[in-house]
């Protein structure tokens, strides 16, 4: 009775969690999507000026030595772009993407500041989707069979023990 009841609360546990994906995924791709629209209006006006000089954006960041504001400015830059770009392709592969997709394609969640914030707006609800539905099932499932798995694995070494004691009896 316990062990089913245990593997209940965490099948229901799993699938309350597992149902909030839909929803945060979508919250964190719009997040994501003012992210690249901010940098790259960061990227355009650096480019811009650089070309308004005559030069290349390598060119200029190269330029930017000298002093140590100069040094760090270019370090700043040059991690600014390197995060338009990886946050450019992040959003590329989610822009399209369903629920199932994004699931699919996890890896692109990656920037911590975005997802931290996202989380931090974020307010669980229960989901009346087909999406919600979904994943709310997956996560019922996923977590009750672990929750089983890992009580069957804490009862076999009891259940060894009974089962040789009660082999004695019946031998005698």
């Amino acid at each position: 009775m316990i062990v089913r009841t245990l593997t209940l609360i965490a099948g229901l546990s799993g699938a309350a969690v597992t149902a909030q994906f839909p929803e945060f995924s979508q919250q964190y791709a719009q997040r994501l999507g003012g992210a690249v629209d901010e940098l790259t209006a960061v990227v355009a006006d650096f480019d811009t000026s650089a070309q308004a000089s005559g030069l290349t954006r390598q060119e200029a960041l190269a330029q930017m030595q000298g002093s140590d504001f100069l040094t760090r400015r270019r370090a700043d830059m040059e991690t600014t772009l390197q995060r338009h770009e990886r946050l450019s392709a992040a959003m590329s592969a989610l822009q399209d993407a369903g629920p199932f997709t994004r699931a699919y394609e996890l890896r692109h969640f990656s920037d911590a500041e975005i997802a931290r914030r996202t989380y931090d707006a974020y307010k669980p609800a229960l989901p009346l989707t087909f999406e919600g539905a979904a994943f709310a099932i997956a996560g019922y499932a996923g977590a009750a069979l672990i929750m089983a798995l890992l009580l069957a694995l804490l009862k076999w070494p009891f259940s060894r023990g009974r089962q040789a004691r009660s082999g004695r009896r019946a031998a005698r």
